[in-house]
Order: C-alpha cells, then structure tokens, then sequence
C-alpha cells in the first residue's frame, strides 16, 4: 500500500486525480469494469495474480492504459506487448513520460492498481 500511496502522490505532482486503487485481482475487475475515469496503470502482478483480464476490460471500454511492471516487455502477455510500460521502480519523470504516450491531458486516473 505504501508503493500505492507514492505512485498516488506523484500523479497529484503530475496535476492527475486518483480515481480509485485496488491491489488485488477481484477489486480490480470491478474498478475496472464500473468506475469511470481517462487512463489506468496496472501492475502486472496482483498479489500473486496477473492483471491481464483488467486490460482485457480496459480494452472493451476503450480506457487507454499502461503496466508498470518489474518483469519487462517479457512479463507482458503477447497481446499487449504493445500497450506502454512503465519499468519499476520509476521516478515522477519517468511516469509523466509514460501517461504521455497515451496522451493524456491533466486529468482523472483510474484504476492505479499497485501489487
């Protein structure tokens, strides 16, 4: 939850809202799939679990989205080898950059969900 916490104050830093957190798979899915807000930034790994069928749910609903993942572009299913990645540990910098490419103005990010 601390990671949580640091990665919510530097998207305050970045001029973004948070929309709602979950760092595990079930409380994920529903964010993901009721809430509304711009963007999300999923971790790839939830307590044990992927979070590739939160992207799925994303996709559906059209949500732009990025990982931020230790693991790399190897960590990262196939299918959304594609989708931004933010590389772990990162820096607010790094993260600006990275909600860049899915450009976005200053705004509402939902769905940052840290494992």
């Amino acid at each position: 939850m601390l990671v949580a916490m640091n990665i919510e104050d530097m998207l305050l830093e970045l001029g973004h809202e948070v929309a709602g957190l979950a760092s595990r798979l079930a409380p994920a899915l529903a964010l993901a799939g009721e809430s509304r807000f711009d963007a999300a930034m999923l971790d790839v790994n939830l307590a044990g679990e992927p979070s590739f069928a939160v992207a799925d749910l994303l996709v559906e609903r059209g949500i732009p989205f990025l990982f931020a993942t230790g693991y790399g572009r190897a960590g990262i299913e196939e299918r959304f080898r594609g989708r931004p990645i933010l590389q772990k540990p990162f820096r607010t910098a790094e993260l600006g950059a990275a909600l860049a490419t899915l450009c976005l103005p200053a705004g509402e990010i939902g769905g940052v969900v840290e494992g």
